[in-house]
């Protein structure tokens, strides 16, 4: 094993501060990866705060970071797809069981064995649980890691990992956008990335958001139309008439309101998650033959897709560049929704603690 700087958190009202941690030497299968940047996202604050507590207890001390870019260091004596110093990136998994159904069918995510970046248990035996990307370096299973482009702004990039795949995958799996009405509900971190997919995908896009203040950057970031959902009028005129929509809010709404939006077969997926549960009425659903589904990240093949098709189109995550020393100030903006659209951490500046 070796030690690595890091930034980590040891209670659910702790602020963060520099720590050193273990992390292995690489198996043979393993990549040794120098961290350049990595995102926030809005699940590591729920992890550090131990929001998800019923759900996914937090284990402290917690590390996380799941949106990685980085530099390899080092390959294992059986890795094939990776060589000193490939531009690469980790998602929020770092491992599965590579055998049951899930894993075979390319959707690691839903495997009941996959282990996550972070605060997962670590089956190597390095620390009781998965350190994530607030650090230095990371050793990941060659199967998890991916190539990331190099005509693309690295900082940016790092927010694909989670935000960009968590959006991309339900949009690919409805099927064939073009020139289909979809809407994105919420312009943050998820949502912006969804109106750029949909965008270049082809489709028409609306961005549903309760702020006017917001219409003008929605339709810099590709939307064609804005609707402010607090308007009747206006969602009124738009009634029955969208294929899909994307909901990215995580706070409770209502989500009648836009299953009123579908046209027939029309689909809303969720990839917010609410802490309350939902009301849904039957009827809303049961006029229109309308469905309502659900959506967790996506698979390494589609990952590795996702940002392939970001090389091509020039598409990365709108972000705000910060050291690590200011991880503790970017929570408490977080909370108040004052980025556009996501941070990223410039892992160069943990070098100077």
């Amino acid at each position: 094993m070796y030690q690595a700087k890091a930034y980590s958190v040891a209670s659910a009202t702790s602020p963060f501060t520099s720590a050193t941690i273990q992390r292995r030497e690489t198996t043979e299968r393993d990549v040794q990866i120098e961290i350049l940047f990595c995102g926030v996202c809005h699940s590591d604050l729920h992890t550090a705060r131990d929001e998800w507590h019923s759900v996914m207890p937090t284990t402290y001390p917690c590390i996380p970071g799941h949106e990685i870019v980085g530099r390899v260091t080092k390959v294992g004596s059986a890795v094939t797809k990776f060589k000193a110093d490939d531009l690469v990136g980790v998602g929020c998994m770092v491992d599965s069981d590579h055998d049951c159904p899930s894993c075979k069918a390319n959707v690691e995510q839903f495997c009941p064995s996959s282990t996550f970046t972070y605060n997962s248990p670590d089956k190597h035996g390095t620390a009781p649980v998965t350190y994530g990307g607030y650090s230095e370096s990371i050793v990941v299973d060659e199967r998890f890691v991916l190539t990331v482009p190099t005509n693309l702004d690295l900082a940016g990039v790092a927010p694909l990992l989670c935000a960009g795949i968590t959006t991309w995958s339900p949009i690919r799996r409805w099927g064939d956008i073009k020139g289909k009405k979809v809407g994105v509900v919420g312009l943050g971190g998820l949502g912006h990335m969804g109106v750029k997919f949909a965008r270049a995908l082809g489709a028409i896009v609306t961005v549903f958001t309760t702020s006017p203040g917001k219409k003008d950057d929605a339709l810099r970031l590709g939307a064609h139309e804005v609707i402010i959902s607090k308007n009747a009028d206006e969602m009124k005129a738009h009634a029955g008439s969208f294929d899909f929509i994307l909901d990215t809010i995580a706070a409770d709404h209502d989500i009648n309101a836009y299953l009123g939006m579908l046209g027939l077969d029309g689909n809303l997926t969720l990839v917010g998650a609410p802490e309350t549960p939902l009301q849904v009425s039957a009827f809303a659903l049961l006029f229109g033959r309308k469905s309502l589904s659900g959506s967790l990240i996506g698979g390494i093949k589609e990952t590795q897709e996702m940002l392939d098709f970001c090389a091509e189109h020039n598409i990365t995550s709108d972000v705000e560049v910060i050291p690590i020393q200011k991880i503790n100030e970017a929570y408490e903006r977080m909370v108040k929704t004052d980025v556009k659209y996501r941070f990223s951490i410039d892992m160069a500046s943990l070098k100077s603690e």
